[in-house]
C-alpha cells in the first residue's frame, strides 16, 4: 500500500509542472482561495488523480487514502485542501486532509449500501492563498462487502393447484433481495426446499424461485394443503441464508361420484294431498362439501309416468328429498316403484371412476283416506236476465264423490249468498231463484253476483268441498231515457245565444244507453217550423230557434230514444222560455218573470184577469144600486143614527191611497185560511157585540161556523156583507152596511162583494195584489163573485 502511495504521489510529482508561455498573475485571494486567477494565456492540466478504493466497514481509523502534492512551491509553503460530500457536506466528517503534507484520511466506517462512492474537489494554494494547480476531483470508490442476508419478499407464500396436476404445473414463484453489490458474488442468490412434509412432491427453481410439481398423484382427499419450507443463500448459495415458507392448496375437482347409501327405500304417503315430503335419500361424495363438485342432482329414472313425484336437494346435507308435486289417487294406484339416479351438477372428470351406487329403487305405498267431493266445474258460470221472478231455474251444481270404494251419500247448502236470492235442493243441487234481485244490490259487481254452494259426503268425519257459482245479471234496456233539464230558456232572436243544451240520462246499463236520438215530436209537425235538434254527442243535443218567435213560454215535445236492443223511447214535454237578450246572449233582467215556466202566471195572464175582474164589478154595480134604493127605511134610520158611530172607523182615502192602515184594515187572510179562524171561534158562545153599536138596536145573532174551503166563501160573504133582501132569500138578517166603507170596526170586517164596487175596497185589493202578492186572495174573491151572481 505504500509503494503504490509513493508512486502515486511520484506520478502526480511528474505531472506537475509550469504552465507554457507568459507566467501568470498572482493576485491573493484570501476570501475564495479556490477561485483561479486569471491567466495571460493557455494552462496546461497540471494533474490527475486515479479513483481511490476503499473498503466498507474498515474499522482501522484514521486510514490514510492517499497524498497529494504540488511542484510549485517547495514542501511546506503549499497548503492543501478539499470540498465535497463526506468532508464538508453531508455526510461531514468522513474524510479530512493534512494541509501541509496533502495526505487525505478516513475518519468513519462507510456502508456501501448507503453511498458506493463520493466525489471530492483537491486545492493547492500557497501561503497568500493564490491558486497554485487547477482543481481537480478525488473519486473514493466504496468496495462491497457481504454484510446483507437475502429477505424473502414474503414471510408466506400462498399458492393453489388442481389436484391431479401433471408433473411441471407451476404453482407459483419464491422472489427475494439482497442489499449487497448485485455485481458481486455477494448478491449472487440460490433458492432450495428445505421441508415439505412429506414425499418429494414439489421442486423449485435454484436460479429463479419457480415452484412446479414434480409427481403426479395429488389428491385433495388425501393431502388438501402443503406447507414448504423454503431457503435463498448468497455467494452463491455459500454465504448468508434466510428462510420462508409456501403454503400451497389442492383445488377439488370432481374426480368422485356421488352415491347412495342404500340401494332400496321404503316410504308411504296419503292420498289426494300435494306438496309434501315423503321421505329423504341419503348419498355420499367425497369431493368438496359445498362445491358443484359435491352437490348432489337426482332424477327419476322410471315409475313415475304422470309426473307425481319430484326429489329436490337439500343444500346443507346434500341429501334428496321426495316430494308429491300431483295428488295421488289410492282408487287408481295404490304403489310406486321409483328408479332414482344421483351425479353431481359438475361434470366427472373423465378419468374418475363411477360410483357403485348411482341409482336406487324407491318403494311408494299410498294410504286411502276420505276424500272431499269433487265440483267438475269450478266455478259454474251462467246468466240470467235482470228482473228474473221468483222460481227461475239457475243450474244444477253437483259434485262427485272421488272415494268409489264407500258407499257415500252428498247434500248441498248455500255457505255465502248475501241477497238470500237463491234456493238449493240439498239432495241434488239443483239451484233457482226465490224472489227478485234488486238491480241496485251492493253485491252485484260487474253486472255478476257470486254464490259460494257446499257439497258435503255423510263419512266419518265428513268432508266438504267449495264450489263458486258465478251468475251473470244480463241488462235488459226497460227504461226509457230522460230529459234534463225538462224547461229552459232561448233568445228570442235566433242569432243570439248558444240555444238550449239539453241531455238525456238512462238508467240501464250500457249498452242500452248511449247514444241518445233526440227528435221533435212528429205529433207535432208544427213544431220543425220554429224550432230545431242539433244532435251534439252521443248523450246531449242543442235546441236553436229557426226564426223569430214571440216572448214568452212554449210548451215544445221531444221525443227521446235510447240504442237497447229493442230500443225504448219517450215522449216528453220541455218547457222553453223565450226571452229579449242582451248581445252577450243572456237574457235581460225585464224578461225574468217569463222565466217561471209555467210554475206561477204569466204577466200577460194577470192583467187579463184583472181586467176580468173589473168588467165583472162594473156589471155588478147596477144590480148592488137597485138593491140599496129598495132598502127599508128602517135600515135608513138606523144607519142614520149609526153615523157618529161609523165616522170613527170608517177608513177614508184619497186618490193616493191609504197608508200603513190602509194596508191593515183589510184582513185578506180570512178569505186565504177561512178554517183557521173558524178554529179560533168558539161555536157554542155568542157572538160578539160591536161596542159601536147601540144595545137596543142590535138583534143578537146565532152563532154560525165559518167558511172552510174556498167554496164556501160565497156563502160567508153573503151572510156578512148583502143587503137585508138579498139575505132574507138565504134565511138570514143583518145590519147594511154603507157602500162607500170598506172595513167597519176593528180589524175583523172584510170587503164584501158588494163593497168591493168602492174605490176605497177596489184601491185597497189592488195594493194587496200589487205589494204582497196576494193572488190566491184575488182567485178566491173572483170566484166567490162568480159563484154569487150566477
Amino acid at each position: 500500500m505504500d509503494v503504490a502511495l509513493l508512486l502515486a504521489v511520484g506520478l502526480l510529482a511528474q505531472s506537475l509542472g509550469l504552465s507554457l508561455g507568459v507566467p501568470r498573475q498572482r493576485r491573493p485571494s484570501t476570501l475564495y482561495p479556490w477561485r483561479r486567477a486569471p491567466a495571460l494565456g493557455r494552462v496546461r492540466r497540471a494533474w490527475v488523480i486515479p479513483p481511490i478504493s476503499v473498503s466498507e466497514n474498515h474499522k482501522r481509523l484514521p486510514y490514510p487514502l492517499v497524498q497529494i502534492k504540488s511542484d510549485k512551491q517547495p514542501l511546506g509553503s503549499v497548503i492543501y485542501s478539499i470540498q465535497g460530500p463526506g468532508v464538508d457536506e453531508e455526510p461531514q466528517g468522513v474524510f479530512s486532509i493534512d494541509k501541509f503534507t496533502g495526505k487525505v484520511f478516513l475518519n468513519a466506517m462507510l456502508d456501501r449500501e448507503k453511498t458506493d462512492r463520493f466525489r471530492l474537489r483537491a486545492f493547492a494554494l500557497d501561503r497568500g492563498g493564490a491558486t497554485l494547480e487547477e482543481p481537480t476531483d478525488l473519486e473514493i470508490v466504496v468496495v462491497d462487502q457481504n454484510d446483507n442476508r437475502p429477505v424473502f419478499r414474503q414471510e408466506a407464500f400462498m399458492a393453489r393447484v388442481l389436484e391431479g396436476a401433471v408433473p411441471g404445473t407451476y404453482v407459483t414463484r419464491a422472489e427475494a433481495t439482497d442489499a449487497d453489490d448485485p455485481e458481486t458474488d455477494n448478491a449472487a442468490l440460490r433458492y432450495s426446499i428445505l421441508e415439505q412434509g412429506g414425499a418429494q412432491v414439489f421442486s423449485i427453481d435454484e436460479y429463479t424461485g419457480d415452484i412446479r410439481t414434480v409427481q403426479v398423484g395429488l389428491d385433495r382427499e388425501v393431502v388438501a394443503v402443503y406447507n414448504l419450507t423454503l431457503q435463498v443463500a448468497d455467494m452463491s448459495g455459500d454465504g448468508l441464508t434466510a428462510t420462508a415458507s409456501a403454503i400451497i392448496t389442492l383445488e377439488d375437482i370432481n374426480d368422485n361420484a356421488p352415491g347412495f347409501t342404500e340401494d332400496e327405500f321404503f316410504m308411504e304417503v296419503t292420498e289426494a294431498v300435494s306438496g309434501v315430503d315423503v321421505g329423504r335419500l341419503e348419498v355420499e361424495d367425497r369431493d368438496l362439501p359445498g362445491s358443484p363438485n359435491w352437490a348432489a342432482r337426482f332424477t327419476i329414472l322410471e315409475g313415475d309416468p304422470s309426473g307425481h313425484f319430484t326429489v329436490r336437494t337439500d343444500p346443507k346435507t346434500n341429501e334428496g328429498v321426495l316430494s308429491v308435486v300431483k295428488p295421488l289417487d289410492f282408487e287408481r294406484r295404490d304403489q310406486y316403484d321409483l328408479t332414482v339416479a344421483v351425479q353431481n351438477e359438475a361434470p366427472l372428470q373423465a378419468a374418475a371412476p363411477r360410483a357403485q351406487r348411482g341409482r336406487a329403487r324407491i318403494h311408494v305405498q299410498v294410504r286411502d283416506v276420505n276424500e272431499a267431493p269433487v265440483f267438475q266445474e269450478n266455478p259454474l258460470r251462467t246468466s240470467l236476465p235482470e228482473g228474473a221472478l221468483p222460481g227461475t231455474p239457475v243450474a244444477t251444481f253437483s259434485a262427485q264423490d272421488p272415494d268409489t270404494q264407500q258407499l257415500q251419500r252428498l247434500s248441498y247448502s248455500k255457505d255465502y249468498d248475501p241477497e238470500d236470492w237463491l234456493e238449493v235442493d240439498g239432495a241434488t243441487g239443483w239451484v233457482q231463484t226465490q224472489r227478485v234481485l234488486s238491480p241496485a244490490s251492493p253485491f252485484l259487481k260487474d253486472g255478476w253476483y257470486r254464490a259460494i254452494i257446499l257439497a258435503r259426503d255423510d263419512a266419518s268425519p265428513p268432508c266438504t268441498a267449495t264450489g263458486t257459482l258465478s251468475i251473470e245479471i244480463l241488462e235488459v234496456n226497460d227504461h226509457a231515457p230522460e230529459l234534463s233539464p225538462p224547461s229552459g230558456s232561448v233568445c228570442s232572436k235566433p242569432e243570439q245565444g248558444s240555444g238550449l243544451l239539453l241531455g238525456a240520462t238512462d238508467e240501464d246499463l250500457p249498452p242500452h244507453g248511449a247514444p241518445f236520438h233526440f227528435q221533435l215530436s212528429p205529433r207535432v209537425p208544427e213544431l220543425t217550423r220554429n224550432w230545431s235538434l242539433i244532435q251534439v254527442n252521443v248523450s246531449h243535443a242543442r235546441l236553436r230557434l229557426r226564426h223569430q218567435v214571440p216572448e214568452g213560454l212554449h210548451r215544445l215535445s221531444l221525443l227521446l230514444r235510447d240504442s237497447g236492443q229493442p230500443p225504448q223511447q219517450r215522449e216528453q214535454p220541455l218547457n222553453v222560455t223565450v226571452c229579449r237578450c242582451a248581445q252577450d246572449g243572456v237574457c235581460l233582467p225585464g224578461a225574468a218573470a217569463r222565466h217561471a215556466g209555467g210554475a206561477g202566471v204569466s204577466l200577460g195572464a194577470l192583467v187579463i184577469m184583472l181586467a176580468s175582474i173589473v168588467l165583472l164589478l162594473l156589471l155588478a154595480l147596477p144590480v148592488a144600486l137597485v138593491t140599496r134604493s129598495r132598502r127599508p127605511s128602517a135600515d135608513k134610520g138606523f144607519l142614520h143614527g149609526l153615523q157618529d158611530d161609523l165616522r170613527d172607523n170608517i177608513l177614508n182615502y184619497d186618490e193616493q191611497g191609504g197608508g200603513e192602515e190602509d194596508q191593515d184594515a183589510y184582513d185578506i187572510n180570512q178569505l186565504r185560511h177561512p178554517a183557521e179562524l173558524a178554529a179560533l171561534r168558539d161555536p157554542l158562545g155568542r157572538p160578539p157585540l160591536r161596542r159601536d153599536a147601540p144595545l137596543s138596536r142590535v138583534r143578537p145573532q146565532p152563532p154560525r161556523l165559518l167558511p172552510t174551503s174556498p167554496a164556501d166563501i160565497a156563502d160567508f160573504i153573503n151572510d156578512v156583507g148583502a143587503p137585508a133582501g138579498v139575505r132574507g132569500e138565504q134565511g138570514h138578517g143583518a145590519t147594511h152596511i154603507p157602500t162607500d166603507a170598506c172595513a167597519v170596526g176593528t180589524a175583523r170586517h172584510v170587503c164584501t162583494p158588494w163593497t168591493l164596487v168602492g174605490p176605497p175596497c177596489m184601491r185597497h185589493l189592488w195594493r194587496q195584489i200589487r205589494h204582497r202578492g196576494h193572488w190566491l186572495s184575488l182567485r178566491g174573491a173572483w170566484e166567490d163573485l162568480r159563484a154569487m151572481q150566477s
